[in-house]
């Protein structure tokens, strides 16, 4: 077993349940948890490495670390990852409930008069559009056409189909929106 191996499966035999515990309080859910503490494991050690082939080491002033020198403070970098980890997780978590409002339903618990229902407001919002930006909505993400085939297809430059979409996407958006959305009355829209 090389030198990182044994170092490893120590920390985890000794301060492994420690390291759990910590993603625990953390998170609060044992399964996120350990997969916190395998992920942190998974970093640390992937970003050591191995001297090079051909007996070369570590190249001098490198921030790489020899995987068969001793590694100090092991746990701390450990524990340091796994709150990084997490925090990035909660960031990207946040970032998410910001934004899924902004979805129209959530696709698992759809039904099919959800999903007609949701078709009947598309194209009643497609028809409140004027011509050439309906068109260039239908081509861009019904029949998945690029801006310089719609431009082709329109016989229009591709920086008008750009702003065509642009306005587009801007109308429907409003006119999409969910009533509980919508400034009400008498309050400028943010």
């Amino acid at each position: 077993m090389a030198g990182w191996e044994t170092e490893l499966d120590e920390l985890m035999r000794t301060r492994g349940s420690a390291l759990v515990r910590y993603a625990y309080m953390l998170s609060g859910d044992r399964a996120l948890a350990e997969d916190l503490v395998q992920d942190a494991l998974v970093k640390v050690y992937s970003r050591l490495r191995r001297p090079g082939r051909g007996g070369v080491g570590v190249a001098a002033g490198s921030r790489a670390h020899d995987l068969d020198s001793p590694f100090t403070n092991v746990e701390g970098y450990v524990r340091r990852a796994v709150l990084t980890i997490y925090l990035d997780g909660y960031r990207k978590r946040q970032r998410w409930s910001g934004i899924k409002h902004l979805l129209a339903d959530d696709p698992s618990t759809r039904g099919a008069d959800q999903a007609a229902s949701a078709r009947v407001d598309v194209m009643t919002a497609l028809a409140k559009l004027g011509a050439r930006e309906r068109a260039c909505v239908v081509l861009r993400y019904f029949e998945d056409m690029t801006v310089p085939q719609i431009a082709d297809a329109l016989g229009t430059a591709q920086g008008t189909v750009k702003r065509y979409l642009s306005d587009a996407t801007k109308n429907l958006q409003e006119i999409l929106r969910p009533d509980d959305f919508r400034p009400a009355e008498g309050r400028a829209a943010r």
